[in-house]
């Protein structure tokens, strides 16, 4: 799956072109975006054990920092074991880690990464640019690679001396960076595939043991980034946020990550508790197969779904209130979200009108696939299934388990649900789900008019003319996309009143766990 949905994939606030185009010495910002409270202000304390409850279902475990993690629990350790080139921050969406610094050349072909000082492995080895190289080749060669180094060619990426790694597109793209914050995990050359499950990482904690999809980790002391307070943390496996919560309400976990709105509405009246609330942190779109032979490849009957919808009802009743509208736009954190472009709202006569003129067949039922992967997701098609009704238009709700549905419906299925974190970016999303090569075009959707205003967006530096042409590419995006985007998810975490310096940035944001402490 590359960058999945599970994958937490997630951060703040978008970047500005310009600051890419220098050296990135600090990236901008705190790259754990730790909450600011006064209880966090406070001295931390060193010691302890954080217990951590996060989703999972035993038949999508894996332990490839480069394979495809189903689940949240995998993810969350890897991202605590392993490294990437960068990560989320909190004044700006991208940060250095492993990758201490970058610039491009004037071309915005050319990209060079300098490692951190003071790297080195959990077993004494420094860090070196073959090992990024090798890492980053062996990323490309999966079967989503494409996507996760989007318009690099794996002959392309090279060392230059020990500490520089240099990566050359295949065209302009002055937002590169932006695309190495969530796959670009780094092992030692030459890790065979037989001992990836245990094999040195360059992150702030090492692996303790691993037990059928739980684990321990403990801190890294020769990790180059900051002081790391914590002992250990403890990660269990949950297959629903109800059994996370539970675990958290009886003092058997300290942390429940992405525990939904019904856990939040249980948790609100208990004073030991902490709800932490992040907006734009997820969402659950509707993807219709734009291919030819699809219900849904008629532009007039995508855009007749998104008229069906009751936008404020989803987000109420799905949500528990606990997210707002969107727009059908992925990426609606980005500060240069195109807030000028009308909101879409409930029109069932124009709906019916639309499908009438697209000949579309109202005695079928379709079918719309979902699973229970993250809390509402099944309750969302559910909904929709209902309002649609009231368009005449019959749909049927099939559940899926976990494994089949990645397997037999994503990027296939002609009307399904998905869900994905980190919304700070337009561009991210443009890259990986909806240009006519992406690794992970969901819809099948070919546009040739969106594929020039994304290169375009990405081959400009000048930030007026950039914001000019990022707007462009979401007008196309909200009129004949595949996904209708009717809502955004809270991210909502659970914390026991002990825990602090919680990271406060969205998604994937959340498993930078390294500054958390312990009171």
């Amino acid at each position: 799956m590359g960058v999945t949905r599970r994958q937490l994939l997630w951060a703040g606030t978008g970047i500005g072109v310009a600051g890419f185009l220098a050296a990135c010495g600090g990236g901008g910002g705190d790259p754990q975006g730790a909450a600011a409270t006064d209880a966090s202000a406070a001295k931390p304390r060193s010691g302890g054990t954080l217990r951590v409850g996060a989703l999972g279902r035993a038949s999508a475990i894996t332990r490839d920092p480069h394979g495809t993690q189903a689940n949240e629990s995998d993810y969350l350790i890897l991202a605590l074991v392993f490294d990437t080139l960068t990560v989320p921050g909190a004044d700006t969406s991208t940060a250095p880690r492993l990758a201490a610094s970058w610039e491009s050349s004037a071309d915005l072909k050319t990209w060079k990464f300098q490692i951190a000082e003071g790297a080195v492995f959990h077993d004494g080895t420094p860090v070196t640019a073959e090992d990024v190289v090798w890492s980053l080749k062996r990323l490309r060669d999966t079967p989503s690679g494409a996507a996760r180094l989007p318009g690099i060619q794996s002959r392309n990426i090279s060392a230059e001396g020990t500490g520089t790694v240099v990566l050359v597109s295949d065209y302009a793209n002055a937002e590169f960076p932006l695309m190495t914050r969530f796959a670009s995990f780094v092992m030692k050359k030459d890790t065979k595939d037989s001992a990836v499950a245990k094999a040195p990482g360059t992150g702030p904690f090492r692996l303790d043991w691993f037990r059928s999809g739980n684990a321990r980790l403990v801190r890294n002391d020769q990790w180059y980034g900051p002081k790391v307070h914590l002992d250990a943390i403890e990660v269990t496996m949950f297959e629903t946020p109800q059994a996370m919560t539970n675990a958290l309400l009886a003092g058997q976990i300290d942390l429940a990550s992405n525990a939904g709105a019904v856990a939040a509405r249980t948790a609100e009246s208990r004073k030991e508790i902490q709800v932490l609330r992040r907006p734009d942190d997820m969402a659950m779109p509707i993807v219709m197969r734009t291919a030819e032979g699809s219900p849904f490849a008629d532009e007039r009957v995508r855009e007749a779904m998104r008229l069906v919808v009751d936008r404020e009802a989803m987000v109420e009743q799905v949500l528990s209130g606990y997210g707002n509208v969107a727009n059908d736009i992925l990426g609606t954190g980005d500060r240069d979200l195109a807030k000028d472009i009308p909101q879409r709202t409930r029109d069932l006569d124009r709906a019916r009108r639309l499908l009438d003129e697209a000949g579309f067949d109202l005695s079928k039922t379709y079918e719309l696939v979902t699973t229970e992967d993250i809390s509402g997701l099944a309750d969302s098609a559910t909904l929709f299934a209902n309002q649609a009704r009231e368009a005449g238009i019959r749909i049927k709700v099939v559940k899926q388990e976990s494994g089949a549905f990645w397997e037999k419906t994503w990027k296939t299925g002609d009307f399904y649900t998905t869900y994905w974190g980190t919304n700070d970016s337009v561009v991210f999303f443009a890259s990986k789900t909806m240009v006519s090569e992406a690794g992970q075009n969901e819809a099948a959707w070919q546009d040739a008019g969106f594929d020039a205003a994304y290169r375009k967006v990405i081959s400009t530096a000048d930030p007026q003319k950039r914001a000019a042409a990022l707007e462009e590419l979401q007008q196309i995006e909200h009129d004949r996309s595949g996904y209708l985007l009717w809502g955004m998810a809270d991210g909502i975490d659970l914390a026991a009143d002990k825990v602090r310096n919680l990271p406060k940035l969205p998604g994937y944001g959340r498993v930078q766990l390294e500054g958390v402490w312990l009171r």
